[in-house]
């Protein structure tokens, strides 16, 4: 069904845009990739990569995108995949600019997703649709919420306003919160009551026909927790819960986006799951869905361009199925925690994805290694 399509994978140079580029690869498909400069050229090294634009950020790769790819026959459209909430970001304000040119990540209008990269406006939406979250409030920098219990963990509005995650603050009491108010970037910020989290739930999946159709590959789960960052290994199983698919499938399908995603839940102690947040972009744990038989990039665009969702797009992972970003897991275990060297190594070595390491693609694992302080 791909045969014969451009395919654009445009993305910061990344270890997630290197996983697009190799399940796609996998797949007999060389891609063309738009690179934005990141901390080492991992995914541009890939041998699956067909031709290569580098430019300097985001808007120039858009508008690369529209002059070199922009005019191509109605039943040939190509199809974009992106890996960073600015191209997505652009490209939804801009819909009406790509729309009929491009196969991408959609909601049917300008600034669609935009409204739900609004970390409150998602929260609220969840809500509406039964799902458990926590108390938050949308507040200017440097107002003091009073309906939200401490601690508190502050948020960017948005991922593409402010610090992002150098917005991030866990705060016990008000006084601390004043303190990273002056360290925060974003205008506007989300305060949420904070929980010291037993886990984090994460799915990765896609949705096609407006939202109407959703696919949830995988659930991952944290092998070990750090507090304020995500964990480098993760286990990987089927998502096989019916509430949260029913509520997950209803909200995309509000929203009408076309697009592969991620699903972000915090486990509790008590196991109880809080609605965390929706990447409306691929993610770096996609590529565990694609070495686990579920190849999201593959999957998504065949059903942009048939309707549906592939019948045999749902394969059974097998037990003790697990993913490791090799550079980080070193540096938070071995270095970090004194973890054993051997042990660790028995962990790499088990790993049923590893997200630099491929047998088949040495050369972003090379580039990795050269740049390995960088990476971390």
């Amino acid at each position: 069904m791909l045969e014969g399509r451009t395919i654009i994978v445009f993305g910061i140079e990344h270890y997630n845009p290197l996983g697009i580029i190799r399940s796609l690869g996998e797949q007999g498909i060389h891609p063309v990739f738009i690179a934005i400069p990141g901390r080492a050229d991992v995914a541009s090294a890939s041998k699956y990569v067909a031709k290569c634009h580098r430019v300097k950020d985001y808007v120039e790769g858009c508008q690369l995108l529209l002059e070199e790819y922009g005019d191509f026959p109605a039943d040939n459209l190509p199809i974009v995949i992106t890996s960073d909430d600015e191209q997505v970001g652009y490209m939804d304000e801009h819909y009406d600019d790509f729309a009929g040119k491009f196969i991408f990540f959609n909601a049917g209008k300008n600034g669609g997703i935009t409204e739900y990269m609004d970390k409150f406006n998602i929260l609220e939406l969840a809500k509406k649709n039964g799902l458990n979250t926590l108390e938050a409030v949308s507040v200017k920098r440097g107002e003091i919420p009073e309906n939200v219990p401490y601690p508190v963990i502050t948020k960017s509005i948005a991922p593409n306003i402010g610090g992002w995650k150098a917005d991030v603050f866990i705060c016990e009491n008000e006084e601390e919160l004043k303190a990273a108010y002056e360290k925060i970037q974003s205008p506007t910020v989300l305060v949420q009551h904070y929980i010291d989290k037993k886990n984090e739930l994460v799915l990765e999946g896609f949705s096609a026909d407006k939202g109407r159709q959703t696919f949830i590959a995988i659930a991952s789960l944290y092998k070990y927790n750090i507090k304020g960052y995500y964990s480098p290994y993760h286990s990987v199983d089927n998502f096989k819960d019916q509430f949260l698919y029913d509520a997950l499938s209803k909200m995309l399908e509000q929203i009408g986006f076309e697009g592969i995603f991620e699903i972000e839940f915090l486990v509790d102690k008590d196991d109880t799951l809080y609605f965390s947040e929706i990447n409306f972009r691929n993610s770096t744990w996609s590529y565990a869905a694609t070495c686990a038989g579920m190849n999201l990039p593959v999957l998504w665009a065949e059903s942009m361009l048939s309707g549906k969702i592939p019948e045999d797009a749902y394969q059974e992972i097998p037990e003790s199925f697990n993913a490791m970003v090799e550079p980080i897991d070193y540096q938070k275990r071995v270095i970090e925690r004194n973890y054993s060297i051997e042990e660790w190594y028995e962990d790499f070595k088990n790993a049923k994805c590893k997200y630099y390491f491929n047998e088949k693609d040495l050369k972003p694992f090379f580039v990795m290694l050269e740049n390995n302080n960088n990476l971390r």
